[in-house]
């Protein structure tokens, strides 16, 4: 300590030091301990101040003020204290050898835990390069039973359409031979029969294009399913959507309500007419006031996956709507269209019930807005009212659907007091 503070101060200006190896050997040879500041005394004393052995010299000198005590008296209490800080020492040396020993532990079981993985993976790339294979034969055997099949569907229509015209160009060829070399007798007893075949084969109906196309696509992040236990991705496309055969469904088709969920569904059809078996259409929907530009309804477009498209919106304004419905930019059949958007459903004034009687707490006086009266001479309807023979409608306008929109307007002062009783009932 003396050494790491600068000589310059004053309390450590005087100390000598003595080697730690040195002081040991005197213990040893039982030697006693001289003052490195008076040689010639022997170290006697400690001054519990500055926590040092000291001679009488020196607590005569700069430690006169000092708590000092001969060192047989004071051994006892700093004994003690070394001796728990050196059991506190042992205690830290057993805790850190035990941590070692589980370091080097979880060394151990951190490579056999990483050699055990790395087998996982090999084992995980071997059978995903195993399942890629079998996946990529199967994709490749798709496509050449695809490609077998378009082929077989134009070598039949290529038969058919050279058997027609080898028909049509035997019987060009005998009906001109006939007009240019027959006589006139030959040519009225033949025109029948070569005129019947002539018509015959021109009724025959046969296709303008080829039968097949050739739309064969790969999509490399649609979903195959399974093979081998992984999941794969590719698949071979040979349906494309057709606009012009996709087709709009829905009872809120062109009828909404203002602030109210509607929607419609969009069935994708190929070039065949056939449903589409998948989704990722580029699909956009459009929905604009006829009347107010800057008011236009923003739809939400939801991929069912299997070829329909779910379409929803909540108008805020009523009037008349356009709506727009295109797929990769063509418009769909029956797009773009009218959409009326109705005012928000009126609710009901008065209140759902059986009858007024009952509603009422039994008071034969109470009145229902419906109009109708019950037998007994009571004045609210009932029981006995046409069209609701025990049932429940609403008393404001006779509607027996709970959820149903209100057919009077808004009531009057007048029989909104006299609803009060019955209402609040």
């Amino acid at each position: 300590w003396c050494l790491l503070l600068p000589r310059r101060q004053k309390q450590t200006a005087s100390h000598a030091v003595t080697e730690l190896e040195n002081t040991k050997d005197c213990s040893q040879a039982g030697k006693p301990l001289l003052c490195p500041s008076h040689p010639a005394e022997e170290l006697q004393l400690f001054c519990e101040q500055c926590d040092q052995p000291v001679c009488r010299d020196c607590v005569l000198g700069r430690h006169r003020q000092h708590p000092c005590d001969f060192a047989g008296n004071v051994i006892h209490r700093h004994g003690d204290a070394l001796r728990e800080l050196l059991k506190s020492s042992q205690q830290h040396m057993d805790t850190l050898e035990d941590v070692l020993s589980q370091v080097d532990e979880m060394g151990s079981a951190v490579r056999s835990r990483a050699e055990a993985v790395a087998t996982e993976i090999c084992l995980f790339a071997r059978g995903y390069v195993k399942a890629i294979e079998e996946h990529r034969d199967r994709l490749l055997k798709q496509l050449e039973d695809l490609k077998v099949q378009k082929e077989n569907l134009l070598h039949l229509q290529k038969a058919q359409l050279q058997q027609l015209l080898l028909d049509m160009r035997t019987g060009v060829e005998f009906t001109e031979h006939l007009l240019t070399s027959g006589s006139d007798m030959e040519i009225l007893v033949t025109k029948g029969v070569v005129s019947s075949r002539l018509r015959e084969l021109n009724s025959v109906a046969y296709s303008t294009h080829p039968s097949v196309d050739d739309r064969i696509q790969f999509s490399p992040h649609e979903r195959a399913g399974q093979c081998c236990g992984y999941e794969v991705f590719g698949a071979i496309l040979n349906k494309v959507v057709d606009p012009a055969r996709c087709t709009l469904h829905g009872e809120d088709l062109h009828s909404a309500r203002q602030n109210q969920l509607s929607g419609f569904t969009l069935l994708c059809k190929d070039t065949t007419g056939e449903r589409m078996g998948r989704g990722g259409e580029a699909v956009q929907v459009t929905i604009t006031h006829k009347d107010k530009r800057d008011c236009a309804v923003k739809p939400t477009v939801c991929d069912n996956g299997d070829g329909t498209y779910c379409i929803s919106y909540s108008p805020e304004e009523p009037g008349l709507y356009t709506v727009f419905v295109c797929v990769k930019g063509q418009h769909v059949q029956g797009s773009p269209f009218t959409l009326v958007v109705k005012h928000k459903l009126r609710e009901h004034q008065g209140v759902f019930h059986c009858c007024t009687f009952c509603s009422s707490g039994g008071q034969k006086a109470a009145r229902c807005a419906c109009g109708g009266t019950m037998p007994g001479g009571y004045q609210g309807c009932g029981h006995g009212h046409k069209g609701h023979p025990g049932c429940h409608h609403w008393s404001c306008c006779g509607q027996v659907k709970e959820s149903s929109e209100c057919l009077c307007g808004p009531p009057s002062d007048t029989s909104q007091r006299s609803l009060l009783r019955t209402v609040a009932l």
